[in-house]
């Protein structure tokens, strides 16, 4: 049975993306929940759980700032692959937060955590808390972002066990994996290189990397996978 973090670390190296899906839910049964966010690359993950452990919930935190193309998007796969979506909303609602603290994607740092509190973090906590889970998996990758080169396949962040699989996969064949399985892609995936809430993500040009088209290229973590966030996420 696995222990600890480096434990299932390094037994999920040495498998195959299916192979972890398949392990992760076997290990921690009903403790374990996914999530997505229905951006360029979300749709892999959701592939792979559909086809090789479609009893893992996925967890969706709609912040209501997606782009109209993202819903489209869910609906789309969703058809297709009908995973067990759980979707979480924030408890303030986009109008009566701009009511209370006017728009915070525009107010520096201090704000941008605001944002990533009440939009993220607190449905993510709320998420787990009312799902049993304290084993999350994620569809975070190496070469997403230089916040991500050194992840490890598992790391505990306090009382949550946070998990991913395909964590070791280059844009290269994530490409070919939706290639080989006819996946759809996003209706913005010509324009854009990363994608998030419409006011936080850049369209992509010419020789400017992914990290530089999020949040003005102050930051390319949302709140959820910041390493320093180790208040969060706790059960």
């Amino acid at each position: 049975m696995t222990s600890t973090a480096p434990d299932l670390s390094t037994e999920l190296a040495v498998m195959k993306a299916a192979e972890r899906f398949k392990h992760l839910h076997g290990v921690f049964g009903p403790r374990v929940v996914a999530t997505t966010s229905f951006g360029l690359q979300a749709a892999v993950s959701l592939h792979l759980i559909h086809y090789h452990a479609p009893e893992i919930p996925v967890v969706f935190i709609d912040t209501g700032y997606l782009f109209p193309e993202t819903y489209q998007y869910i609906d789309e796969l969703m058809e297709k692959w009908p995973v067990d979506l759980r979707t979480y909303t924030p408890q303030l609602t986009a109008a009566r937060q701009e009511t209370i603290y006017g728009k915070l994607w525009e107010q520096g740092k201090e704000g941008n955590e605001k944002y990533a509190l009440i939009n993220k973090i607190e449905p993510m906590n709320r998420a787990l808390k009312e799902l049993g889970a304290d084993v999350w998996i994620s569809g975070l990758r190496r070469s997403q972002s230089s916040t991500r080169l050194n992840r490890p396949f598992a790391e505990q962040q306090n009382k949550t066990l946070k998990v991913y699989p395909i964590l070791d996969w280059a844009d290269a064949q994530v490409y070919a994996y939706m290639a080989q399985h006819n996946i759809p892609r996003h209706p913005l995936a010509d324009s854009y290189v990363t994608m998030g809430d419409w006011h936080s993500t850049s369209p992509a040009e010419q020789g400017v990397e992914a990290e530089s088209t999020r949040y003005g290229g102050e930051k390319y973590e949302c709140g959820l996978h910041e390493q320093s966030n180790q208040s969060d996420f706790q059960i």
